[in-house]
């Protein structure tokens, strides 16, 4: 009796997705995707496995490490602007440590679209063995796992014309911290991880007023490519040594807030102001592909908000909270409807500023003052599983959430949340 019972047991275990960690903005290569299971339903009283008040605000995302949980906030104004780094316990929401950094240089005033998403937009990254935090003009920070500063190194202190503030993340590669820093210095740069220093950089006027983040794509065995929209074209780069492969230019002008979404051998980027539109490319090539965009539409396209990809087909929330499916490289949707149930939207009549993740094959949609919607992917239509909402916070959810060990971390603009067991 007992070989069948642990024959089950073992095929059961097998079963269940790996526990994976969450080391960057929207996890594994920003694509905000987890195999592990989270649960669909939570409020303020139910379903909280911890919460921790924040030392500032933030539309920064959290990172987990093990069992080690990461996030970034700013307090004060003016001159006297600080960002925090904070480690937090993930199995019981202790704060291990907290690291006040200050700004170096003077900081966009706090007006306009800067006052959307504040001084802690850019979420950090890490390697297991150390944290590399970008603060815009207060530079690049690494720190230890018990919080010793190991480096600093400074990014610039230019505004863009409107003066909306640093809003990229930075990635890793090999042993490069590789950091969009287009409002610092109309750059992106590599910095070596052992100390800070910069290993190249990539220049070009395009990079102003671009807010998203870089991907990597793998094109074969011995080529991978360095992914990032910029203003009016995108650009594919050697990581290993900042040299442009190839350049895509297209009709996406103004501000780029966006993040490249990877499917298979399809790019796809959705974003520009004041026309905003989606286009598709696919991976490899060198030189000028502008002609080789597999289409070019405005609907549906959504501004700031990168998809999830279920089963072979693209799911968006856009910023103005139409939902809408889309196979990767084809132009025409399968469907779009309104979400519901968006009252009061908060944030200039953008009701979603954190890009959907999809977790146990449900998508989660954080808005920023309606709660967070679990959706069923689905080729026929909108399918709202629960929604869900802590009522005790009245402030801005601005964050994508992040999924470890089968908890759901959400970053409103008081506390961090943990969902789960």
């Amino acid at each position: 009796m007992v070989k069948p019972v642990l024959f089950l047991l073992a095929v059961s275990l097998l079963t269940l997705p790996a526990r994976a960690d969450w080391t960057q903005f929207r996890g594994p290569n920003a694509q905000g995707t987890s195999a592990e299971s989270v649960p669909t339903e939570w409020s303020s009283t139910e379903g909280l496995a911890w919460t921790l008040d924040l030392p500032g605000e933030g539309s920064s995302c959290p990172i987990v490490s093990g069992d080690a949980v990461f996030i970034t906030a700013w307090s004060g104004e003016g001159d006297s602007i600080l960002r925090h780094l904070l480690r937090i316990d993930l199995a019981s929401g202790e704060k291990v440590w907290e690291k006040t950094i200050p700004a170096d240089n003077p900081e966009d005033p706090a007006k306009g679209y800067i006052t959307e998403h504040g001084y802690a937009s850019n979420t950090p990254v890490t390697d297991g063995k150390a944290i590399y935090c970008y603060f815009g003009k207060a530079g690049v920070y690494a720190f230890d796992f018990d919080g010793n500063q190991l480096w600093k190194t400074g990014t610039g202190d230019l505004s863009s014309p409107k003066a909306w503030g640093s809003a990229s993340s930075p990635i890793l590669y090999n042993d490069l911290v590789i950091v969009p820093a287009g409002e610092e210095q109309n750059a992106i740069v590599a910095l070596k991880k052992e100390d800070g220093s910069v290993a190249w950089k990539a220049e070009g006027d395009a990079l102003v007023q671009t807010y998203g983040s870089p991907i990597l794509a793998k094109v074969n065995d011995e080529r991978t490519d360095l992914v990032f929209a910029a203003t009016a074209e995108w650009w594919g780069l050697n990581p290993d040594t900042g040299k442009l492969r190839w350049f895509a230019e297209y009709n996406l002008p103004g501000n780029m807030s966006n993040t490249t979404h990877l499917s298979g051998d399809i790019l796809t980027i959705s974003g520009g102001f004041p026309r905003t539109a989606r286009v598709a490319l696919e991976v490899g090539g060198s030189g000028d592909l502008s002609g080789k965009l597999l289409y070019d539409t405005q609907k549906p396209a959504t501004y700031m908000t990168a998809p999830v990809e279920h089963d072979g087909v693209l799911y968006w929330i856009s910023d103005s909270g139409i939902a809408f499916a889309a196979k990767p490289g084809e132009e025409k949707e399968l469907w779009q409807e309104r979400v519901p149930d968006l009252t009061g939207a908060g944030g200039r009549g953008k009701p979603f500023y954190a890009s959907p993740i999809l977790a146990g094959g449900k998508i989660y949609a954080v808005s920023r003052a309606n709660g967070t919607f679990v959706i069923k992917p689905s080729t026929e239509g909108l399918k709202v599983l629960a929604h869900n909402k802590i009522e005790s916070d009245e402030t801005l959810f601005n964050a994508t959430p992040a999924v470890s060990d089968g908890k759901l971390l959400l970053r409103s603009q008081k506390a961090l949340y943990c969902i789960g067991k």
